[in-house]
């Protein structure tokens, strides 16, 4: 018993000794700037603290660091800079020239994959102390490649004025975000389907780790059925892309469901600090020997090419043919090819970012009374800033990631999460041959966990009223059958507007006589484009081109709709209007589900 308790004594000292120089840090002007605990600031987190925040950093980066592979592995698919022979077949398929060209687009995007997510991660975290890591965003990137410029360049619009459209698109989403217009976005959707936004999110998260592209392999895509069941090794996928045997029988994939999911959730059940990263690090290091039926380095072909690339361990590429390859010369076709892409990418990123930023600040509890959160201007417009930065390197539109939970799971409550993911990114730039070897049935499982802390949310949805729970079931539902938060949100909105006006109009034309069940259950609906939700600078210049009686006049109406996220019933209060006594609607907070402390 000797050794074992000096051991004990000796960890016991070290963890005395981190602890003082975590107060130390707390206390000091650097803690005051992120407003961790015992800081002094009079808007300090409580349970933020040094070295919680960096562990969670750590653990976001854990989760997103497949990035730095696959967002490169897509990207290069669209051809980038690459030109195929004149008079050869779209895409030139077979063409040496052109896949030796990939080859080096491909080592290009994956220093810009890790330089760009490392910068956009640390300027979020710095101007917003939010704990949520910015990137190249994974369904962005698909719908970049092969729906816009296509396979090697087959597609509608050439890669070189895809990447100007994205560069004006991130100056137009700044725009937005001055003018408060992106804010409005987030608070005219009812508080039922932002809800219904991180349950969605929680679940497409679950879809991801039960992949095979970045998960545990225990899904697949099917010719008969949606989605099939996989978990075969995957050689063993046919054609269209399901096992032809040996279903569930990956190694590889229980090695991700035992050590990565079930170890690392009973590592949680008992607080143990760091379990996600614990989880994800064995999983690896037992992935990386060659002579195992599990591993990642397999003998064959993209087998051998990924453990050429992991021995080299020490390795920077410089990026050589996608920065700042933009196509400015607008005339004739490409004003037309241009246009097509700018309001492809609008409407499909300004849904996607937006709502992934707020479900991630709702999930680490800063979303406000009003539906806002702190600092979301200046979130906006540095994620805006963003895409455009990401356009110079040559990548698709920069996001919020969804992975971000992870860390704010492990307990990251400021931007001190997202500045360690991004100091974690930069030094991947050198250190790119092993986190990219990271295998995805090691991040897969967490994945899965991180989804479960989600879903929680699914208890603040409406579903007393029937027209705030459908529309949010179709939001919550279609986000992960059609992979992508955009369309989900969409769908959901579609089936609002249209169920709602119906029941509307019954209501209208029979003066409330007939009114469908659960009727009072229903929650109060805004525009949310009031005078109080206008943004700071606009009400300044309010008040100073406007005297006082001029814009606070006596209302003619006695009811005022209250922001939806802060609404599902309502109660009475009395108000006066041209000295008569009305009711006006009141508004019952959403209550706000407390992560699990993990220390």
């Amino acid at each position: 018993m000797g050794p074992f308790r000096s051991i004990q004594y000796g960890v016991e000292r070290l963890k005395e000794r981190f602890s003082i120089i975590d107060q130390r840090i707390n206390r000091s002007t650097f803690g005051r700037v992120f407003r961790l605990e015992g800081s002094g600031h009079p808007k300090s987190i409580r349970g933020a603290t040094f070295f919680r925040e960096v562990r969670a950093g750590l653990t976001t980066f854990a989760t997103m660091a497949y990035i730095i592979a696959v967002n490169s592995a897509v990207l290069s698919d669209s051809g980038g800079t690459c030109e195929c022979p004149i008079g050869s077949q779209p895409g030139c398929p077979g063409d040496v020239a052109m896949s030796m060209c990939q080859t080096t687009l491909k080592r290009d995007l994956i220093t810009a994959t890790a330089a760009l997510a490392g910068l956009s991660s640390i300027l979020f975290g710095f101007f917003t102390n939010l704990p949520v890591a910015l990137g190249p965003g994974m369904g962005l990137n698909a719908y970049f490649t092969y729906q816009v410029v296509g396979w090697r360049g087959s597609g509608p619009v050439p890669y070189r004025i895809a990447l100007t459209a994205i560069f004006v698109e991130g100056f137009i989403f700044m725009f937005l975000a001055l003018t408060g217009m992106r804010q409005w976005l987030v608070r005219m959707i009812p508080a039922t389907i932002k809800t219904a936004c991180g349950v969605g999110i929680g679940l497409f998260l679950t879809e991801i780790g039960l992949s095979y592209s970045a998960g545990i392999g225990a899904i697949t895509g099917g010719f008969t059925t949606p989605l099939a069941i996989g978990g075969c090794p995957p050689e063993m996928l046919d054609g269209s892309a399901e096992c032809s045997g040996k279903i569930m029988a990956n190694p590889a994939m229980w090695i991700g469901i035992f050590i990565g999911g079930i170890l690392v959730a009973f590592l949680m059940a008992f607080k143990v600090k760091s379990a996600i990263i614990i989880g994800i690090g064995l999983v690896s290091i037992l992935s990386w020997p060659r002579n195992t039926s599990f591993t990642y380095f397999p003998y064959t072909t993209e087998g051998e090419d990924r453990y050429q690339f992991f021995r080299q361990i020490v390795a920077f590429h410089p990026i050589e043919t996608t920065l700042a390859v933009q196509e400015w010369n607008l005339q004739g076709t490409s004003g037309a090819q241009f246009a097509l892409a700018l309001v492809t990418f609008l409407y499909v990123d300004i849904i996607d970012c937006t709502a992934t930023l707020y479900s991630m600040a709702k999930f680490c509890g800063v979303v406000e009374d009003n539906g806002d959160f702190p600092r979301s201007t200046v979130a906006y417009c540095t994620d805006a800033a963003c895409i455009s930065i990401g356009s110079l390197f040559g990548c698709s539109p920069v996001t919020a990631f969804i992975e971000s939970g992870a860390g704010i799971a492990e307990g990251g409550r400021t931007g001190l999460t997202a500045i360690s993911t991004g100091l974690c990114f930069l030094i991947s730039l050198f250190f790119a041959p092993i986190l990219a070897s990271i295998p995805p049935w090691a991040t897969g499982a967490t994945l899965i966990l991180v989804g479960c802390l989600m879903i929680r949310q699914v208890t603040n949805i409406n579903w007393q009223y029937i027209g705030d729970a459908v529309p949010s079931f179709v939001t919550l539902a279609f986000m992960p059958f059609s992979y992508s938060v955009a369309y989900g949100l969409i769908a959901g909105m579609m089936v609002y507007v249209v169920l709602n006006t119906m029941i509307w109009i019954v209501v209208k034309f029979t003066n409330g006589k007939v009114t469908p069940a659960n009727w009072q259950e229903k929650e109060v609906y805004s525009f949310g484009f009031g005078r109080r939700d206008m943004p700071g600078w606009l009400r300044f210049v309010r008040r100073k081109l406007f005297s006082e009686h001029a814009t606070g006049g006596v209302r003619k109406d006695g009811i005022e709709l209250v922001d939806c996220d802060s609404t599902i019933d309502h109660a009475s209060r009395s108000a006066s209007a041209e000295d008569k006594h009305i009711q006006v609607l009141s508004d019952r907070r959403h209550q706000e589900c407390d992560l699990p402390s993990l220390d």
